[in-house]
This record gives structure tokens, sequence and C-alpha cells, in this order.
């Protein structure tokens, strides 16, 4: 998603690693790619922080075609989220609308870009904390925002900007981030982006700084972005593959 930084009527949502739940699917909505226009939806996470009104934070995820095709995007997503592929039954029955409520564990990163902020979600896992992250019960899903209740109880059209108690951030272009970008902020290889550096000056990273930055209950904002990027490079040479969902198929 993608936030305006010259505006006061949207916040990014924080920079955040920690344990989320999904509390939407977006209806589909047709945007233009260089295939031709596609239909497309994000998911929704709430996280485990909350505004100052005690409104849990939310990120939009990367727009989706909902298309389990070995080279969309959507089935890289999804695998890292259940940890496994789905079985040739599952993908037959499959419905998206069967991950409401499903927790995971995500890393929120911002990135800067012309004087705008995008709050992307560079990682996610499975879950797998004793006590997953529930839905709060505020978030009103984007198919349900189409009127709003009156004081006796009649529906009428929801305001512009009005998000049943949501403001509405704009969407991001279809991206989720260039985690190779990354800048090494630690050791020898300090100023370099990852994708500058050998495998096996990434392995050492991972082997040697991973581990402790992991272990470490307060990271900085550059340990999250790197911390992102080196579980992205290990799950690309375990065969996760690219992320592209404008394929021809």
């Amino acid at each position: 998603m993608k936030m305006k930084t010259n505006s006061g009527n949207f916040q990014p949502c924080p920079e955040y690693n920690g344990s989320a739940v999904c509390v939407d699917v977006t209806p589909l909505k047709t945007v233009q790619t260089q295939y031709g226009p596609k239909e497309k939806f994000r998911f929704v996470f709430e996280i485990g922080e909350t505004k100052d009104d005690g409104s849990p934070w939310c990120v939009w995820s990367a727009p989706f075609t909902p298309s389990y095709h070995e080279n969309a995007a959507l089935r890289p997503f999804l695998k890292k989220w259940m940890g496994r592929e789905l079985n040739a039954d599952e993908t037959k029955t499959f419905d998206t609308e069967d991950l409401l409520g499903r927790a995971a564990h995500i890393t929120v990163i911002h990135e800067h870009s012309n004087g705008e902020v995008y709050a992307n979600i560079a990682l996610i896992q499975p879950d797998k904390s004793a006590q997953p992250l529930k839905p709060s019960g505020k978030h009103v899903r984007m198919k349900d925002r189409s009127a709003v209740p009156t004081a006796n109880g009649a529906g009428q059209a929801a305001p512009a900007g009005h998000h049943g108690g949501y403001r509405r951030t704009q969407p991001a272009a279809d991206t989720s981030g260039d985690l190779g970008a990354t800048k090494i902020h630690v050791g020898k290889c300090k100023g370099l982006e990852v994708r500058d550096l050998s495998p096996e000056q990434v392995g050492a990273l991972i082997a040697n700084w991973l581990p402790t930055a992991k272990a470490n209950v307060k990271p900085t904002a550059d340990d999250k972005r790197l911390i992102a990027a080196l579980d992205s490079w290990q799950a690309a040479q375990a065969g996760a593959g690219p992320e592209e969902d404008d394929v021809a198929y």
C-alpha cells in the first residue's frame, strides 16, 4: 500500500516484525498490466500493534491475480504463508475466503520513493506462536463499505474517504519492494547492496549475523530490512523462485 507523506489523512503501517492475522480479502478490481487488463485482489492483515485510538494497524499485501499458476505471485506467497504447497485436492476447492482469520508471522518494511512511503510485506511465514493473533473485529471489509449505518439504522452511501472507521490507504504500485537493493549496514560489506554480494558473502551474513539479529528483541529499522532481504534470499535459494504476477496465461 502507498501513503502520501504530504497528507495528514494517511499514516503508513509502522515497520513491524511479528504476529498478524488476515482480516480481509478485497473484491477483485480490474487493473491494466503489460499483458492487458487483469482482475486483482489484496489480502489485508491486522498486526499486533495499535493506533492511539486503540484500533489495530493494518497492512495491505501486493495485488494478486486469483491464480495458482506456477508463475503467479499468489503461489509463492501462499507457500510462504502456509509453509507448504497446496496439494492437488486442496487446489480444486481452495477459496481465498478460507484464509480469513488465519494467522501469519510477517515483516513490514518501509520503502521511500519520490517523497512517498510504501509499507510493504517483505516476508510472510507461518505463525508458530503459542497464542496466534485473533481479529479485533474492528476492521470493516472492503465489500461491506458501500454503505454506513445512519442514526435511524438506515443505510446511506459512504462519504468519500470513509471506510467503516478505517482510512483506506491509497493502493501501491504492483510491487513488493526490491529486497535485493537493501543496503548492508554491518561488517566488511557495509554500504553495498545485497544484490552486489557474492553467494559466499551473503551466506556469511546469514551464518554469522542473521541469528544474532533475529534474537535481538529491539531490532533497528536497518536490521529489519536486512533480515527480510536475507530471508528472501534464502527462500529463493531453496527454490521459491521470483514472484511474478503478470504472466501471459
